[in-house]
């Protein structure tokens, strides 16, 4: 009889909950990130429609991807503290609630700084979301499972990254680029509800202290930055005084908030962090993956319609090759590390396979053969879905629990900072190499337009007006010029992500081989009460000066759960 009940009980994961608790907890969470991701990747291949329809230039471009990651990084980090002193099922619903709204009111823009200053405000919700989902996730699955819940992962951005350039492509093409700014809306409705209705977190009942100096320091320091890699050589000369202000004042913040950060009561990010060996060589690792995430998306699709004269609905379909990548090697690489335990080879494999893909985009071609930029794709898409999510898992694997949220926030927001700050350069590189080759282009330009006869002017008109043109509309003579030009840009602007692939691939070599906890987060900060009096002696010191977190045990999680 007692083996019978025991039959009849549902099978206990490693939390301590069911399985289909964990899939209930799940559900709103992964809804949450689903309208994340398709907010932001439903517009990618319009981008370059919306621009020219607005009247802005490459710059202008640049600045609509870059403004959100900017306020994304510096909000990851203002967010993931806010984790650890706040309920984070609430702060979880505002970042929805302040991303969709934000990306709702940018359809209305009508010229490209309204445009600019909307995707900052909804980069502050993606901010939000990115950190408290990988917090969140600490709280119900133990990095040892995590693994088995990858393909729902992975679902849920097949869905958002195919399915999303596709259906932007479509809705451009039919209904005009705005709407696609209004399409996420019913789902975060859906997803409020859902998280309010499954998700149950604990309250974190602490004394609360906002390092508010601090987030003004890292926000001037990072925009200061932003700003004069992005003007700098147009605006304004590299060498001049504007670049010693705004260079000098950039730096002038950063150390002011590194002292600010030493003598906070709770700092936004805590610097003894960086006594731990597996978080500084993650934090250098992700900002190379983030150069590459966030510049493949952005200029992979300008390439497939400056480059190749795609329509947004084609460029959606030309890209699938990158994303198939991320997912497969994502899904089968979270497989294995969680039946296996092991972790380091396949973070070593895909930043080999990063490289790889970088360097072979560079030898990008308006009329390169499609298979072979497939191929290229395919493989940065590889190293990139081995890498991103596994370097917050072996993050959060030593992190100390009562850190967890600032230690996810951090590499997800020193990430962002890879990918704003690659952005930008990548942005800078591009438009100054876009504007000397149509220099030395002019002669050849200026005699296909010749050729157009009375048609003519006003391809011209385009081609000077400084705003970005409108590729596949322009005439063969003329397009195949165009597009040759920014081929060789972005071929060029890849180039500044290569030796930051290297950087991440030195990182991960070197990052301690610890092996992965199966305890969640509030497993370990059960067993660090109940175990604390024995980590107290010279031994258990020196442990927490080694990993940079108080080293539970499984058994001492077993005991509670009992």
């Amino acid at each position: 009889m007692a083996a019978s009940t025991s039959a009849k009980e549902p099978q206990l994961t490693e939390s301590g909950m069911t399985r289909r608790q964990v899939l209930e907890a799940l559900s709103g969470l992964l809804l949450g990130m689903f309208v994340s991701m398709l907010a932001s990747t439903v517009v990618s291949t319009s981008l370059p429609v919306i621009v020219h329809d607005l009247g802005g230039d490459q710059a202008a471009f640049t600045w609509v991807v870059t403004a959100t990651l900017l306020t994304t990084a510096i909000s990851t980090p203002i967010w993931g503290k806010l984790a650890d002193l706040f309920n984070r099922k609430v702060l979880i619903q505002l970042a929805i609630a302040i991303f969709v709204l934000a990306t709702a009111a940018a359809g209305f823009a009508q010229d490209p700084g309204t445009l600019i200053a909307f995707r900052a405000v909804q980069g502050l919700g993606a901010g939000g979301l990115a950190a408290l989902s990988q917090i969140i996730m600490a709280d119900i699955i133990s990095p040892r499972e995590r693994g088995r819940y990858m393909g729902l992962f992975g679902a849920v951005m097949a869905v958002a990254t195919v399915g999303g350039p596709l259906l932007g492509g479509v809705i451009t093409d039919s209904l005009g680029w705005r709407w696609n700014f209004y399409i996420s809306i019913p789902f975060a409705i859906l997803a409020l509800i859902l998280l309010q209705v499954t998700l149950h977190v604990k309250r974190t009942k602490r004394d609360v202290h906002i390092d508010y100096l601090g987030i003004v320091l890292l926000s001037a320091s990072v925009s200061l930055l932003l700003i004069w890699i992005t003007n700098a050589g147009k605006d304004y000369d590299w060498w001049s005084l504007t670049t010693v202000l705004m260079v000098g004042g950039s730096i002038l913040a950063a150390a002011l908030f590194i002292v600010v950060e030493l003598r906070s009561r709770e700092p936004l990010i805590p610097l003894r962090m960086f006594r731990n060996r597996t978080f500084t060589l993650a934090v250098l690792a992700s900002i190379a993956t983030g150069i590459a995430i966030f510049g493949a998306s952005v200029f992979l699709s300008q390439y497939m319609q400056s480059a190749r004269g795609a329509t947004p609905t084609e460029a959606g379909v030309m890209t699938i090759p990158m994303i198939g990548g991320l997912l497969v090697a994502s899904i089968v690489v979270g497989q294995l590390i969680s039946r296996f335990g092991k972790w380091k080879s396949y973070l070593v494999v895909g930043s080999i396979l990063l490289i790889a893909g970088l360097g072979l985009l560079t030898t990008l071609q308006y009329d390169t053969n499609f298979a072979l930029v497939s191929l290229y794709m395919f493989l940065m898409g590889a190293g990139i879905g081995m890498t991103m999510q596994n370097l917050v898992l072996i993050v959060q694997n030593t992190a100390r629990p009562e850190e967890i949220g600032v230690a996810s926030s951090g590499i997800a927001f020193f990430r962002s900072l890879g990918g704003t700050v690659g952005v930008s350069v990548m942005g800078a590189a591009l438009a100054t190499s876009v504007t000397s080759l149509f220099a030395s282009s002019k002669d050849a330009l200026t005699t296909a337009i010749m050729g157009l006869g009375a048609d003519g002017a006003a391809v011209a008109e385009q081609l000077n007006s400084g705003a970005l043109p409108a590729v596949h509309a322009l005439p063969e003579t003329v397009r195949v010029i165009v597009e040759d030009i920014y081929a060789q840009s972005i071929a060029h602007s890849f180039m500044i992500a290569v030796p930051f692939a290297i950087m991440s691939l030195i990182a991960i070599i070197f990052l301690p081989n610890v092996p992965l906890t199966r305890m969640t987060t509030s497993e370990r900060l059960k067993a660090g009460e109940a175990d604390l009096a024995t980590f107290t002696t010279a031994e258990g010191m020196d442990a927490i000066d080694a990993t940079g977190s108080i080293p539970t045990t499984d058994a001492a999680a077993s005991r509670n759960r009992r």
